[in-house]
């Protein structure tokens, strides 16, 4: 049998991410937040704060205007966000978290917290260690930003 601890850290921080998400998005799923992908996340994250645009999330994600419109439209057919006319051009539509959207936010942070805790050890220096990681790749930055593209599903 394979020794984790034997793993490179890159291949046990990918499978251990691959994992968390897994559990996460089953725990979102059994509270009945159904459809909800990693993917998602990646223009979620940028709707906890603001309203901006289709062309604004594909600039801050450097993804096609035609993939953050797919997502938009997937999140809104499952009623994680809504459209809504910009206040002062009502030409432009703004991307919002919806009630249910706001919801599936706070149960997901309820999630990650619980698992969070659940592991035993200490989790601040985990986290030191994979910031040198992000570090060491060169990543550091897009993360702060919340620029980083989103994986391929």
């Amino acid at each position: 049998m394979l020794d984790p601890t034997a793993i490179d850290l890159p291949t046990l921080v990918s499978l251990a991410a691959t994992a968390a998400n897994t559990h996460l998005l089953d725990q979102l799923h059994k509270a009945g937040f159904d459809g909800i992908r990693v993917s998602h996340g990646y223009v979620i994250q940028h709707l906890v704060e603001g309203e901006p645009t289709i062309g604004e999330l594909a600039d801050r994600l450097g993804v096609t205007q035609q993939a953050v419109s797919k997502t938009v439209a997937e999140l809104e057919s499952l009623g994680y966000v809504s459209r809504r006319m910009d206040a002062g051009d009502s030409r432009i539509r703004r991307v919002t978290l919806s009630e249910r959207g706001h919801a599936m936010l706070a149960q997901s942070r309820a999630d990650r917290h619980t698992l969070e805790h659940a592991v035993d050890g200490d989790i601040d220096e985990a986290k030191r260690v994979l910031v040198r990681l992000l570090e060491a790749t060169g990543s550091l930055d897009a993360i702060a930003n919340r620029s980083a593209p989103p994986p391929v599903d």
